[in-house]
């Protein structure tokens, strides 16, 4: 990965640069050093973006498709066209390892792709309404429209590719966007900003505000920003959505994740896989994702051949610098974030835990851990951790699996490793999570898919054409006196 200079990026507001003002400089989590500056807009120039938002409504609305999809396909080629610099920008800023990185930018190209398709797509319904007597000749047609300017909020933990998840459906459906990302990761939008800038949008359809949180809840309140598209934490996501009660809000706040391993997933080979892409999931990005494997739940028929496989593919992982290409696991976000889930595990620990790998801080970095014999009310079992923290339970079959599984007050994702059809339609139906992926973790996604969660994991959902539908509301046009 060849090295990128620290340059100053300005701010986007309006589709225009902001390159002057305060600047503020963004720091490695790693080592602290400074990745790169930018221009912080200034309260008018935050207003500036809204009014403009507002006032591009009907002209963002009436884009073309075609307009639409050219745009966002732009971006698409553009940003495949820079992949080495948007990873190496994921790393500096967020600190997680260059292979992820890599991913990550790679998955952003796939996600503004898809939008441009399902823009071309995204045309409405006919439907007859002549099956009475009383509504003979009539027929409907059903489109969809936004509901109006967006206020998308963005996280650390993936600062290019869940930008794009809010940029890329609002764009596709014709609704200007002001996006804040995370302060400790603006770097990756801004670049995305870069992109649009080089677009035919209208002026007003989209900013990129690189504001501190204290800015944030002016914009949550904000009449013309009646759409808020958050991803973060639940205390956060649900303060915005009680703090704006009449605005379209949805929400993306993360989990507990568990990957089940039931008792017929038995052959050596099973058991390998399982426990290299547990180990891998549990601890990519250090933890730092919302379906990273956060609980093992084993059938205990499988308990004495599983346990040492997970245990040696933990150990195993490789550790360091960010940068190094072999690297897995590498540093969390902060040494507050740093020091607090070293916090957990000890009062893990103090409640019985054993550690079966792991378990120290350095600076940033947490070593992968993997406990068992947890207390089910400790927080590394009730709370999310967001860090490579892994905790083992026993389990008796399936239907242990799933009480533990909804008895967690986050539902998104959960895998399931078994090769019966029955069981895994059994899961499909009975887990209270926004998705069930057989055969593997539940890290899996794949960014057209629908993606959320139920209860505290949030609500509304990612994906193109699910958040696109999140974004819009159906309005029918009725026709009369045809001759159907």
């Amino acid at each position: 990965m060849s090295a990128h200079p620290a340059k100053l990026w300005p701010a986007w507001v309006a589709g225009a640069a902001v390159d002057s003002g305060t600047v503020l400089d963004v720091h490695h989590p790693g080592d602290g050093s400074v990745v790169g500056s930018y221009v912080v807009p200034s309260p008018a120039q935050v207003e500036q973006a809204i009014a403009a938002a507002a006032a591009a409504k009907d002209s963002a609305r009436s884009t073309t498709a075609a307009q639409r999809a050219a745009a966002l396909q732009h971006v698409s080629q553009q940003l495949e066209r820079r992949l080495d610099e948007a990873a190496w920008l994921i790393t500096a800023e967020n600190g997680k390892p260059i292979m992820w990185a890599r991913a990550e930018a790679q998955r952003a190209v796939s996600t503004f792709r898809w939008a441009a398709e399902e823009a071309r797509r995204f045309g409405g319904e006919l439907q007859r309404l002549d099956t009475e007597p009383a509504t003979k000749g009539r027929a409907a047609i059903i489109r969809r429209f936004p509901y109006g300017p967006v206020l998308g909020i963005s996280p650390f933990n993936f600062p290019i590719n869940l930008v794009a998840h809010k940029i890329a459906p609002a764009i596709a459906v014709g609704a200007p966007i002001v996006v804040k990302p995370a302060p400790a990761t603006p770097l990756g939008a801004l670049l995305l900003g870069e992109l649009l800038a080089e677009t035919d949008l209208p002026p007003g359809m989209w900013s990129v505000l690189p504001v501190g949180n204290d800015v944030a809840p002016s914009l949550v309140q904000d009449p013309r920003l009646p759409v808020i598209s958050f991803t973060g934490s639940d205390v956060v996501g649900f303060a915005i959505q009680e703090s704006a009660p009449r605005k379209h809000v949805t929400l993306e706040l993360g989990g507990n994740a568990a990957a089940v391993l039931l008792a017929d997933y038995a052959s050596d080979a099973d058991l390998d896989w399982a426990a290299t892409r547990i180990a891998t999931f549990g601890y990519y990005q250090a933890g730092q994702s919302c379906v990273a494997v956060q609980q093992v739940m084993i059938d205990a028929s499988l308990l004495e051949r599983f346990l040492p496989r997970l245990v040696a593919k933990v150990k195993a992982l490789a550790t360091g610098s960010p940068w190094d290409e072999s690297t897995v696991v590498g540093p969390l976000i902060s040494d507050s974030a740093a020091q607090r889930v070293e916090l957990w595990i000890g009062e893990a620990v103090e409640s019985g835990a054993r550690v079966l790998a792991g378990g120290a801080r350095s600076g940033t970095s947490i070593e992968p851990t993997l406990l068992i014999d947890v207390d089910p009310q400790s927080r590394v079992t009730t709370h999310e951790v967001f860090g490579p923290v892994v905790s083992v339970q026993v389990i008796e079959g399936l239907d242990d699996a799933i009480a533990r599984v909804n008895s967690s007050r986050f539902g998104l994702q959960t895998g399931v490793f078994t090769h019966d059809i029955q069981a895994a339609f059994r899961a499909h139906r009975d887990l209270e999570v926004g998705g069930v992926i057989i055969g593997d973790v539940p890290s899996f996604r794949s960014d057209q898919m629908p993606y959320g969660g139920v209860k505290d994991s949030g609500s509304g959902r990612e994906g193109l054409q699910a958040a696109m539908q999140d974004l819009t509301y159906e309005r029918v046009l009725v026709l009369s006196d045809l001759d159907l």
